[in-house]
Parts: C-alpha cells; structure tokens; sequence
C-alpha cells in the first residue's frame, strides 16, 4: 500500500513538472510571435524635426503652479505630417497643450509613415 502511494506521488510530481514545462515553452514562444510586427517596423524616433512648436502653456496649469513631461507616440506619415497620436504618459492637465504642439510639428520626409516618440517638457514660460 506504501509503495503504491508513493509510485502515484513520483507519477505526479512527473506529470507536474512536464505540464509546468510545457507550459513555460507555450508562454515564451506567445512572447516572441507577439512582437514580430513590431521587428518590421522602422525604429522609433530616427525621423528628424524640420518644424518644432513648443507647446502654449494652459493657463490653468499656471494657476496650479503646474509643470511636468508628456510623452506621446506619433505616428508620421511619409510627407512628415502627424496621422495620429497615442498617449504614453504625463499629466493629464497638459495633455491638451502637448497635442496641439505636436499636430503643428513637421518632420522630414521618408520612404514610409512611422512611429515616434515624443518627451515634451511644458512649464512656465
């Protein structure tokens, strides 16, 4: 009777670490084909600015006595003009102020659109 309870316990330490295994290569392997669109894809931030607004500081922020970064991704297009744009982080308050600078930038042409990250200081002028 002992040594029955102990063949199932080896069997299923076994059949555990086999299903742990297993599991371990389905997540890595998720992990890699996850990101192979983005491999494709041009590196972010090599496009250069021809035309950089600097963002109006809001009046509210100035009441708040508020400064801070927002960090946005940018998609450009291939004529260097702003298609859409993510945000990535930062203030909410300056969020607005950050947008309308970066639909005013221009970038240098390209052979395609592609993504940019943007860092955004806004403070008091």
């Amino acid at each position: 009777m002992c040594r029955q309870r102990t063949c199932r316990n080896l069997l299923f330490q076994a059949t555990m670490r086999r299903r742990a295994a297993i599991t371990f290569v389905v997540f890595c392997a998720l992990g890699v084909f996850a990101n192979l669109p983005a491999l494709a894809q041009q590196p972010a931030g090599q496009r250069k600015i021809l035309n950089k607004e600097t963002p109006h500081y809001p009046e509210f922020a100035r009441r708040m006595n508020l400064a801070g970064t927002v960090k946005l991704a940018v998609t450009v297009t291939a004529n260097g003009s702003v298609k859409s744009m993510k945000t990535v982080g930062g203030n909410p308050v300056l969020l607005k102020a950050a947008r309308d600078a970066i639909y005013k930038r221009k970038w240098a042409p390209a052979a395609q659109e592609s993504k940019e990250l943007v860092e955004l200081r806004i403070q008091p002028e």
